[in-house]
């Protein structure tokens, strides 16, 4: 497939992008290697070759969620620089 300035106007547009110039034929020739290696793949012959669903055969073993206290309040709070009674103070970010 033979990519035209048109298509690379129209990729540009849609992707909110500007090409001029030297980056417009860079930005041709990268775009045209990149179908011409998709027509490669094609080629392959995929007839007997289960599709991919997963990367690997492992299976996630993930841990029973239970809630714990790991630490108090008190703990946490004495590692702030600023608190006030059950709270972090923190400078103001919004402004009304």
């Amino acid at each position: 497939m033979k990519i035209t300035d048109e298509i690379v106007d129209h990729i540009a547009h849609l992707a909110r992008l500007e090409f001029a110039g030297e980056k417009k034929t860079a930005i041709k020739e990268d775009m045209e290697r990149i179908i011409d290696f998709m027509d490669k793949l094609q080629e392959v012959d995929t007839e007997n070759v289960d599709p991919l669903i997963f990367m690997n055969k492992e299976i996630n073993r993930l841990r029973e969620d239970k809630a714990e206290v790991s630490i108090s309040q008190e703990q946490a709070l004495k590692n702030g620089p600023k608190t006030d009674s059950d709270y972090f103070r923190i400078p103001k970010v919004l402004s009304k």
